[in-house]
């Protein structure tokens, strides 16, 4: 697994688990630097994407993209997939909210 210096990296796929189509992803909606994922909301992100590919991509993409905010904001570079039983239970939450 890369793993960069947070501090310094410049390039989206550089990132641990971005390849060059998620960097692609990540630039159509507005982050083209990685400190830009800073702050940022991954499932916002993924909404974002969505949007801008008009169809629904894979929720995968999400623990993607909670794996490289996580890291960008401290966390140890991980496998995607261990966020992936965190985003299910954070989208069952939200789905009981609306209820």
């Amino acid at each position: 697994m890369k793993n960069p210096d947070r501090n310094t990296v410049s390039r989206l796929d550089a990132l641990p688990n971005i390849g060059k189509a998620i960097a692609r992803d990540l630039e159509l909606i507005g982050i083209d630097h990685p400190q830009k994922l800073v702050g940022k909301s991954p499932f916002a992100l993924y909404d974002k994407l969505c949007q801008k590919k008009g169809f629904p991509v894979d929720h995968c993409v999400i623990d993607v993209f909670m794996s490289a905010v996580d890291f960008m904001e401290g966390g140890e570079p991980q496998p995607w997939w261990k966020f992936t039983g965190k985003r299910k239970l954070i989208l069952h939450e939200k789905s009981n909210e609306s209820v």
